[in-house]
């Protein structure tokens, strides 16, 4: 009987107390939580309940497993207590990196509520991501090691390799020397503010957003959702263009090449009412003028604004579309054409001033026509 009644008194012990002391602790938890409704760290440490139980079951079982008394237990002591101390390392490990991760999101929760400038707040989401995943990364090398240093065997040649750690450096920092420059590069980008999750930016002639930035690599969302893989040195030596420094908000243009005629005037009456329907356009300033000229046309520049950049591709898009659209029903003549044939010259005195006939100037063909007299056969 009491081989029966010591192991459920062990392992129903310790599940109870496991459960009981989870229970209490989510409770006072969500206690503070709706007492502090300006903080969700409570509700965030919550999160943390499953990898305590974990730890606490594992621990009162390496503590009382001696207490089994049983002949399996006995003739594998070692063996099970080799396996709860490996689970107890691993989930005391997970236990860190969850409170390290409560703690970082809380604080980055409550400074995104607090500041209005998004560059700010892109820039603390950057860096705390960074950091999150340095601390998840050294707690797992720390817990892998413990690990390993629970085997007898690999304590010696833990030593062995202690005697020869000179040389491992040199050559894993030769080997390892892309990595860490990456490494380095991805803290320079972190905490030197020179590109941020969420920043526009075009890099190698293609215009997308920074969806996630790592210890090694940066991913770049495009406009048509394709994602651009690149290492984060690459961000560190080579020029590119981030939309988002210095504030969101963008000026952009839109170029009409047209015909000699066209309205101006009309056009920026018309480019006002178009930006006045248009949601897209912060109303922080517009222009329209007459930049360049060629022989055939003239080039007409728009200026419009927007407060960031996918809005001021709208905004562009809309002002480009309905001038066009405008001029075609209003003024076609606006738009350029191509002359196939010759001008029609008109008669009287416009023409004789025309073609230089009353000072002696010989037209452009060399040919002055004489339209009031019929032309001479050759016949007489």
């Amino acid at each position: 009987m009491e081989n029966v009644l010591r192991p459920l008194l062990v392992l129903g012990g310790s599940l109870v107390i496991t459960l009981l002391v989870g229970w209490l602790v989510d409770l006072l938890l969500r206690r503070a939580d709706s007492r502090h409704h300006e903080t969700p760290l409570w509700g965030l440490l919550r999160l943390c309940r499953p990898p305590l139980q974990v730890v606490l079951c594992t621990a009162l079982l390496r503590a009382s497993f001696d207490q089994l008394r049983l002949d399996v237990v006995r003739d594998n002591r070692d063996a099970i207590g080799q396996v709860l101390t490996l689970v107890l390392i691993g989930a005391t490990a997970w236990l860190v990196i969850r409170v390290a991760a409560t703690i970082v999101q809380s604080s980055y929760a409550r400074y995104a509520t607090s500041t209005r400038d998004p560059a700010r707040v892109r820039r603390v989401r950057t860096q705390v991501t960074l950091i999150q995943r340095v601390v998840t990364a050294v707690v797992a090398t720390i817990a892998v090691a413990a690990m390993l240093l629970t085997f007898p065997a690999m304590q010696s040649v833990g030593t062995s390799m202690l005697a020869s750690a000179g040389v491992l450096g040199i050559v894993a920092g030769v080997a390892a020397q892309s990595t860490l420059g990456n490494l380095f590069a991805g803290f320079q980008i972190a905490f030197g503010d020179m590109v941020r999750l969420g920043d526009t930016v075009v890099v190698d002639g293609e215009w997308g957003t920074v969806e996630e930035i790592t210890l090694t690599f940066l991913t770049v969302r495009t406009w048509d959702e394709r994602r651009f893989t690149m290492p984060v040195s690459y961000f560190t030596s080579n020029p590119f263009e981030n939309w988002s420094r210095g504030g969101v908000q963008m000026s952009g243009t839109v170029f009409f090449q047209l015909d000699h005629s066209a309205p101006v005037s009309a056009m920026r009456d018309k480019l006002r009412d178009i930006l006045g329907e248009c949601a897209a356009w912060d109303g922080r300033d517009w222009s329209l003028a007459v930049t360049d000229t060629s022989p055939t046309t003239m080039e007409v520049r728009a200026v419009v604004t927007a407060k960031d950049a996918d809005d001021i591709w709208t905004v562009r898009c809309a002002v480009r579309e309905q001038m066009i659209g405008w001029l075609r029903d209003h003024h076609p003549y606006a738009l350029p054409r191509v002359v196939t044939s010759p001008a029609v010259l008109p008669p009287g005195d416009h023409w004789r001033e025309l073609t230089g006939a009353d000072h002696g100037r010989t037209p452009p063909n060399g040919h002055v026509p004489t339209p009031d007299k019929a032309p001479r056969t050759g016949r007489g």
